[in-house]
């Protein structure tokens, strides 16, 4: 029987709807770029093939092999920091030069590499690239809203098949984080809690959708999930942003990290997939004044993994509502049936 959920995070509707399951032609396969590995500007040794390093872990020269991640600039930049944040009108028209940052964090050296297969130390390793970024992002004033994501193959948007992690800064807040922050607040004022925090508790207690509950940080398949097998991983105590995370904090995350895509390799064997990172804004404007005093209280960060399995349809684009084919509680108990 199908079911329409509320998704309290970003107060949308979906369906959950397992006769679809069954629809021809529903499942996508794993698609992989077919490109030579020499001729990959992410591997290491092809450093001269990318723009000069914005920041590396490392032991030796810049710019140079022998490193284990490695942040350059975009070549395909959907924005560029060099333009001034300057809005303009015409009539009801307005418009924002495309400033901004867009960087690649090459995630480690190794082209054929899975998540599942790391070390946790190459794991931390890939998150504590992306807190220097964003420690250094915040200091341009211009820059308000901070997108962190990842595209593994084809169906996810991957153009490239080395593993790599793209991080987009904007001048502006997009309105599906605006009405969040908003709905948080609101939710906030009411119980003295944010959203987050009570879900996260929820889930933990009802226990049926949890797939990793130890140190700092859970992992859940969310009661309302738009996709199967999708994953949200959130921490158990108020960290508002990835970047207040301690030292002990990333071990534990990424120990959580591997543990949901060693589940996820089990269960759906070479699968593409996204990863998005959901964080609070890294500096104040006009249209989150309001809210930024508040976060260390009601925001919590959170990880969403995507795989991308089935098509979607004309249904999910006209309405956004997504059609999701397998509850979240099977995919939870398929994910712990995994016997490492």
């Amino acid at each position: 029987m199908s079911e329409i959920r509320r998704d309290r995070i970003h107060n949308e509707y979906v369906l959950i709807a397992p006769e679809r399951l069954h629809r021809p032609d529903l499942h996508t396969k794993c698609q992989k770029q077919k490109g030579s590995k020499t001729k990959c500007p992410f591997c290491d040794g092809n450093e001269s093939l990318t723009p000069k390093e914005l920041y590396a872990i490392r032991d030796n020269e810049p710019n140079s092999s022998g490193w284990k991640t490695r942040v350059v600039p975009n070549l395909y930049k959907a924005v560029q920091v060099e333009l001034e944040d300057i809005s303009l009108r015409n009539g009801l028209f307005e418009y924002i030069p495309g400033v901004g940052a867009h960087e690649i964090l090459i995630d480690y050296p190794c082209h054929d590499c899975k998540i599942e297969n790391l070390e946790v130390s190459d794991i931390e390793n890939w998150l504590r690239s992306m807190i220097i970024r964003i420690d250094d992002l915040k200091k341009d004033r211009r820059l308000i809203y901070l997108s962190i994501f990842k595209n593994s193959g084809a169906n996810a948007g991957a153009t490239q098949d080395h593993p790599h992690t793209q991080i987009l800064a904007l001048p502006i807040t997009p309105q599906s984080e605006q009405n969040f922050l908003e709905q948080n607040m609101r939710y906030y004022h009411r119980h003295g809690r944010g959203k987050i925090e009570d879900i996260v508790y929820n889930e933990i207690e009802a226990q049926e959708r949890v797939i990793y509950n130890e140190g700092n940080f859970a992992a859940f398949c969310p009661y309302a999930s738009g996709y199967p097998f999708e994953v949200m991983i959130a921490p158990k105590k108020n960290i508002v942003s990835l970047e207040k995370c301690s030292r002990d904090d990333i071990v534990s995350l990424s120990q959580c990290i591997k543990d949901v895509f060693e589940k996820l390799s089990a269960q759906l064997g070479d699968f593409d997939y996204n990863i998005y990172f959901s964080l609070p804004p890294i500096n104040t404007n006009f249209e989150n004044e309001s809210y930024i005093p508040y976060l260390h209280k009601n925001y919590r960060f959170s990880i969403r993994i995507i795989p991308r399995i089935y098509h979607l349809g004309g249904f999910e684009i006209s309405t956004n509502m997504t059609i999701n084919p397998v509850a979240p509680e099977e995919c939870a108990a398929l994910l712990n049936s995994v016997v490492k």
